[in-house]
């Protein structure tokens, strides 16, 4: 009776599921290896043949990284100070780093054009103090779209970071300062592999958003730097060519999995009780 009763209440869950997620999968994936009613990966063939595809790819998967590396090293600084202080000054610092996701991503890259344009505030700042004396174009180029996704990413790798933190035991810092060890030491030793977990987990949230957001790579990156969801969307709307878009659709997906899986074996392979923590 219980059995049946799970599977009652499942079933709306996987109706939605398979509606939702598995038949656009399958309308998109079937176009793409049948294109002439027989099996072929041509079309994949031909997508990793293209130099500019390919140009579109490593762009963004180096992008991707970058992001992460520069979120993870500046995040759990921040999410280490944040764990570390009183209740009261903790919600004051987790509402000011959720702040920035409470704005639309429209003027968060609005934003960050005025300040990166040429006529904008870094610009207007190092021609004042004699550093230039013309404006560098630092918008439209990888350097905008890096900034950018790491000022929409940064949040999520800080709150991820500080859940972890904040259940690690504050004696083992004390244990290991009795014993000689630096704060700075202790930092490095016990607190940073401790969060390496939660680390991963952040990198994987990180990574798999910068690879698939639009907004801000389209706004800050324009026609000049294309990454796979603005080339996506390209094919798609403004070329009509939605074969190549379910490609590329494809693509980011199987890279999206094969980043999980690979952090994920990571984190067995550092955790001796190999529980999936993605």
């Amino acid at each position: 009776m219980k059995k049946n009763v799970r599977y009652t209440l499942l079933f709306p869950g996987i109706v939605l599921l398979c509606f939702f997620l598995v038949l656009p999968l399958l309308s998109s994936l079937i176009p793409t290896v049948f294109p002439e009613s027989s099996f072929s990966l041509q079309l994949y063939i031909d997508f990793f043949k293209d130099s500019y595809f390919m140009a579109v790819l490593g762009r963004t998967l180096s992008i991707s990284l970058i992001v992460t590396i520069f979120c993870a090293v500046l995040g759990l600084p921040a999410a280490y100070v944040i764990s570390g202080v009183s209740k009261k000054w903790r919600g004051i610092l987790i509402a000011l780093t959720l702040f920035p996701l409470l704005t639309n991503s429209v003027i968060r890259s609005f934003a960050w054009i005025t300040i990166l344009g040429k006529n904008g505030v870094i610009n207007n700042l190092l021609m004042m103090f004699g550093v230039i004396h013309e404006p560098m174009s630092l918008l439209y180029t990888d350097f905008s779209i890096i900034i950018g996704s790491v000022y929409l990413f940064l949040p999520t790798m800080i709150m991820t970071l500080v859940g972890v933190l904040e259940n690690i035991d504050d004696d083992l810092l004390e244990a290991a300062a009795t014993l000689g060890l630096s704060p700075l030491k202790g930092f490095f030793k016990i607190i940073l592999p401790l969060s390496l977990p939660g680390m991963i987990v952040g990198s994987i949230l990180v990574f798999t958003g910068t690879l698939t957001a639009y907004t801000t790579p389209q706004l800050l990156g324009g026609n000049k730097k294309m990454m796979l969801a603005t080339l996506l969307y390209q094919r798609a709307t403004t070329l009509g060519d939605w074969t190549s878009a379910s490609v590329i659709a494809l693509v980011m997906i199987v890279i999206t999995f094969a980043v999980m899986k690979a952090l994920n074996l990571l984190a067995k392979s550092m955790d001796k009780r190999g529980g999936d923590i993605a």
